[in-house]
């Protein structure tokens, strides 16, 4: 996570929580409503995290992340290693990773997060230069799952891509002129889901490295779909046929 963030909005405070996050302090917005306000206080008694109530201007720097008059500062925390990461996958069978290949806004990259969490995956992987990170903007649209899903970053991602291979992952891409319908790809073993960032789409050097490029059919003139929608349908497909579930009828 970035140096200095914070974490905004109720499930998301309650979520860092939860996950034993490091939170050092909480501000709540004056006439926060005493229901919540005694969940959030017991939670945090337990954790030995202060709770102080503050006039509404105090958090009025943190407007634009609709912080639903909750903020919540947290200490530094890392991303998970990817090198261990990999190196735990080594003897696995099946595994479900995200790759994210320069993403630009923090909202698709937390939407992605709370999604692949949602669907099973393991691990979510960014590269370190120009990509969204662990923003509060992100933090907030995970809905709290990256406290519960490792997020790695990677200084090369195309060379990083290469060692997953080498690991055994079966690399699927998504793009508008891909050469497999996204429903004909096969989604089980060790698979990780490569989604390009917006606009770009998936860099050449490394849409080379993928085993399959997917393509999501669209009618109305629409060019591409958002990447954290794009995402999600592929995650879902990935749940589908891991759990074994036939198409409904």
């Amino acid at each position: 996570m970035e140096e200095g963030t914070t974490v905004v909005g109720r499930r998301a405070v309650l979520e860092a929580l939860d996950a034993g996050a490091a939170v050092h302090k909480i501000w709540v917005q004056e006439g926060t409503s005493p229901a919540f306000l005694e969940v959030l206080k017991a939670k945090a008694r337990a954790r030995g995290v202060p709770v102080s109530v503050v006039p509404r201007a105090r958090l009025q720097p943190f407007g634009a992340f609709r912080h639903q008059g909750v903020v919540a500062f947290l200490s530094p925390m890392p991303y998970a290693d990817a090198e261990a990461l990999l190196a735990g996958a080594e003897g696995k069978a099946a595994a479900l990773w995200v790759v994210l290949d320069g993403l630009e806004d923090p909202h698709n990259v937390g939407a992605i997060i709370r999604t692949a969490a949602a669907a099973g995956a393991e691990a979510v992987i960014l590269p370190k230069h120009q990509s969204a990170g662990l923003t509060p903007a992100a933090v907030k649209a995970s809905a709290g799952a990256v406290f519960s899903l490792p997020v790695a970053r990677t200084t090369n991602l195309v060379r990083f891509a290469e060692r997953m291979k080498a690991a055994g992952f079966w690399l699927i891409g998504a793009s508008p002129d891909g050469g497999t319908d996204w429903r004909a790809a096969d989604y089980r073993g060790k698979v990780a889901l490569v989604i390009g960032g917006e606009g770009r789409g998936l860099r050449p050097l490394l849409r080379r490295r993928l085993d399959v490029v997917v393509r999501l059919p669209m009618k109305g003139g629409v060019a591409s779909l958002n990447a954290s929608v794009a995402a999600a349908l592929l995650l879902y497909e990935a749940y589908r046929q891991r759990e074994g579930a036939p198409w409904p009828p």
